[in-house]
């Protein structure tokens, strides 16, 4: 009569029973197995590029993001009542298994050096990503679209008083 190694199962009810609780479980050679070899996780496009778009947004000196025909697209979206900012409007990623890259459209405050709100925007985006998701970020490109000029401001408020 061959005896048998119990199962991991059965080690985890027997370890149970002797009120030892359950604290991980044996992989077939005895090796403890993690709770990452247990399944697989994706993370969706769409996750990614949210993340990267508040992580942006969070940055003093970006007005807005995305090139002009998706800030006018996105100006109309967002009169209509109940509608709400599209985070991801001016934002491009590709996501793999592990890593991610993340492309950005910005609009700056005029007056922002440039470089300096660049290299923040980079570093809350890749902080923001690999923080949430887990993956590692491969790189972060930003392209600087427009300049938010003070006349421009004026002419808006302008134009939401003649609405």
């Amino acid at each position: 009569m061959t005896t048998q190694d119990p199962s991991p199962a059965e080690t985890a009810v027997a370890g149970w029973e002797q009120g030892g609780g359950i604290t991980d479980t044996m992989g077939a050679a005895g090796v403890a197995e993690s709770a990452d070899s247990r399944g697989r996780t994706s993370i969706a496009d769409v996750v990614v590029v949210k993340i990267a778009g508040m992580a942006a947004r969070e940055i003093p000196g970006v007005h807005d993001m995305g090139g002009g025909l998706a800030r006018t697209i996105g100006a109309v979206r967002d009169r209509v009542p109940g509608g709400r900012p599209h985070v991801g409007r001016g934002v491009k990623v590709e996501v793999g298994e592990r890593q991610a890259a993340v492309d950005l459209d910005l609009v700056v405050e005029y007056g922002v050096a440039i470089p300096d709100v660049a290299r923040e925007v980079r570093e809350n985006v890749i902080s923001a990503v690999e923080r949430i998701t887990g993956l590692e970020v491969v790189e972060v490109n930003v392209a600087v679209n427009d300049v938010r000029l003070p006349e421009d401001e004026r002419d808006a408020a302008e134009a939401s008083r003649v609405e």
